[in-house]
């Protein structure tokens, strides 16, 4: 069954005329995505790798039926794109999209909740169901089909843990990157619920860093609600305070909030197990599999 994305989803590509639109619809494509259509505004009947292409997302759900979309378009114009693709219905949105302002991004959150539309990003390399259909960036080779749910706020760490995963015979079922802002449109907690919910996911491992209280969050949610077994890993155990660790959400602020231990703390007081570095993953999951 897998959360959020599957073979069958009508996919739009929003952005898809330019360059990054363009290979990473091929690509997507050749992962099996069903894309039906692109938009682009002036760019009406244009047709790239065979997906038509439309001046806007109220005429390519019109035409086509999409029902998902990814974003590929400036930061400057996430907001006005993100409220017209909702207004047309749209369910599931991805913004690729770096730099957005972060009061943008707060009112996109608002009104998707308000409409209950399921957005994920700022820069999130995507959602990929594995075996299926992605929506992204996420490079499929890096996946294997399988029972492994996956949260992550890195994109390039994600990818380390599903290959060793992989490599060790565990597949992932959805890997789902949040993005890496300090505000983003999906929290930890709604992800979690919706693998709990999943018949077709036996575990979930978190990939978390240094900076805001997500991880904290997750935690709390864990010891409440969750069911299945977690398993997680906390980058930037050695972070200095007020020096941002490459993302822009990977900052610690100066009252000792957002450190890596205190995440690591609140997860092993809610029962996850949480690795000392990526390769370690593979073993916890193993563990927890095993006394399951």
């Amino acid at each position: 069954m897998s959360i959020l994305l599957n073979r069958e989803t009508k996919a739009l590509i929003q952005g898809i005329t330019g360059r990054v639109g363009q290979s990473q619809t091929r690509w997507m494509l050749e992962y099996g995505t069903n894309i039906v259509a692109g938009v682009t505004p002036g760019k009406g009947g244009w047709v790239v790798e065979g997906i038509p292409v439309y001046d806007t997302v109220a005429e390519a759900v019109a035409e086509q039926g999409a029902e998902a979309s990814v974003f590929f378009v400036p930061p400057q114009g996430v907001k006005e794109t993100a409220i017209q693709t909702i207004d047309v219905g749209i369910k599931l949105i991805v913004v690729i999209t770096e730099h957005v302002p972060v009061h943008d991004v707060m009112e996109i959150r608002e009104y998707a909740t308000d409409s209950d539309v399921q957005i994920v990003g700022p820069t999130s390399p995507g959602i990929i169901t594995v075996g299926e259909a992605k929506l992204g960036i996420m490079p499929g080779n890096m996946f294997k089909p399988g029972r492994i749910g996956l949260i992550s706020r890195s994109g390039t760490l994600s990818y380390e843990v599903s290959v060793n995963l992989a490599t060790a015979g565990f597949g992932q079922s959805t890997a789902v990157g949040i993005g890496a802002d300090p505000v983003v449109f999906t929290n930890v907690p709604e992800l979690l619920r919706l693998f709990e919910e999943d018949p077709d996911t036996d575990l979930v491992v978190l990939v978390g860093e240094v900076g805001g209280m997500q991880e904290e969050e997750a935690a709390e949610y864990i010891k409440k609600s969750m069911t299945k077994p977690v398993v997680a890993y906390i980058a930037g155990l050695n972070a200095p305070q007020e020096k941002r660790m490459g993302h822009a959400g990977a900052i610690i602020q100066g009252d000792g909030r957002g450190t890596a231990q205190s995440k690591v703390s609140a997860l092993q007081e809610a029962g996850v197990e949480v690795a000392q570095f990526p390769a370690e993953v593979v073993r916890l999951v193993q563990k927890r599999l095993a006394s399951s």
